[in-house]
């Protein structure tokens, strides 16, 4: 096996310094042009590859930034990763990307990963099982940048990222009222969390409004899979008062509960009247369109990878940051119009 060429090798055939073929590979101003110039054709010549993270290490900066969500198999996170991305790339960072599942352990092991890795900074959207925050302690106690977006905690000195979703749940819900419903029911998630938390309020907040808040009925679900469209179904069938509208805080979910109600004979939106939540592609593709509540994930992710950034060039510290909420907004199709 060929030996591996070191710095020492470059510095000896050429018949300079190791310090200062160190220097030359970082491009630092102390050092020729005419110097520089010569050592990296003796690296490209002799395979050389330099080591980034060794020498990062000593000015205890990684170049990268570690993110943590809940899945990877959500179109609203692939857009947030993709704005995080585009700002981190841009900046020379690389992001380290990792999966809760939904789990709080998971989500414990992760952050402990991410910090023994080195990472600059992080970002996190929580698991909907984490109840307890501690292990997060090893970024904050260490003033190592953390955020935190679309599902939230409030931790002195950790800035979150959210829409304002009580009202995206009351405009999702007054709308059905609008158009004629009167028997509206929640389908959510996690009610721990307080992104669901809050959407179930503007939805009792409309109804009340409405003076139909003793009609107040919400399903929850594990998660937005489809074999949880099944517990949907089987309460609309079961309940003695016909449901004609349904406000899930999911489209993917919304757009399975759709095709369930047609299979099972019911007509959308005549019978039952449909609104989701996201905008993700999928709701352009069923039929009926599903109206739903565009939540900005690329703007989000943008936002949130130039806070971090801005933090960590000294630009801005985001300690001192409170809450920045992006607006949302309805889009009526076809699955909620009378």
């Amino acid at each position: 096996m060929s030996k591996k060429t070191t710095i020492y090798d470059i510095a000896e055939s050429l018949g300079i310094s190791p310090a200062t073929v160190s220097r030359s590979l970082n491009d630092h101003p102390s050092i020729s042009e005419k110097t520089k110039k010569k050592v990296l054709e003796a690296a490209k010549e002799t395979g050389y590859r330099i080591n980034k993270f060794a020498s990062n290490l000593s000015l205890q900066k990684s170049n990268t930034i570690g993110v943590i969500v809940p899945r990877l198999n959500s179109d609203f996170m692939s857009t947030v990763l993709s704005g995080i991305e585009t700002i981190a790339n841009n900046a020379g960072y690389n992001l380290v990307i990792s999966q809760s599942l939904e789990l709080e352990e998971k989500e414990k092991f992760n952050t402990k990963t991410l910090f023994e890795s080195g990472v600059d900074a992080l970002l996190v959207s929580l698991a909907n099982e984490t109840m307890n925050y501690d292990h997060f302690s090893i970024f904050t106690d260490r003033k190592i940048p953390l955020l935190f977006f679309d599902r939230v905690i409030d931790l002195p000195n950790c800035p979150t990222i959210i829409i304002d979703n009580e009202a995206a749940g009351y405009q999702a819900t007054e709308h059905l009222i609008q158009q004629g419903c009167k028997h509206v029911i929640h389908v959510s998630s996690g009610l721990n969390r307080s992104v669901y938390k809050l959407r179930y309020a503007g939805y009792r907040k409309a109804l009340k409004d409405a003076g139909q808040n003793f009609r107040e009925r919400v399903i929850q679900v594990d998660n937005f899979s489809p074999p949880e469209t099944k517990k949907v179904i089987d309460y609309i069938k079961k309940s003695e008062i016909p449901i004609d509208g349904i406000f899930v805080s999911s489209d993917s979910l919304a757009v399975y509960i759709i095709k369930e109600l047609r299979s099972n004979g019911y007509n959308v939106p005549n019978d039952i009247k449909v609104v989701g939540f996201n905008n993700d592609p999928v709701a352009q593709v069923i039929t009926p369109e599903l109206s739903t509540i565009e939540y900005p994930g690329y703007k989000m992710g943008k936002l949130a990878g130039q806070s971090i950034l801005s933090h960590l060039n000294g630009s801005i510290n985001i300690e001192t940051a409170d809450q920045i909420i992006l607006k949302h907004r309805l889009i009526i199709r076809e699955s909620s119009q009378k």
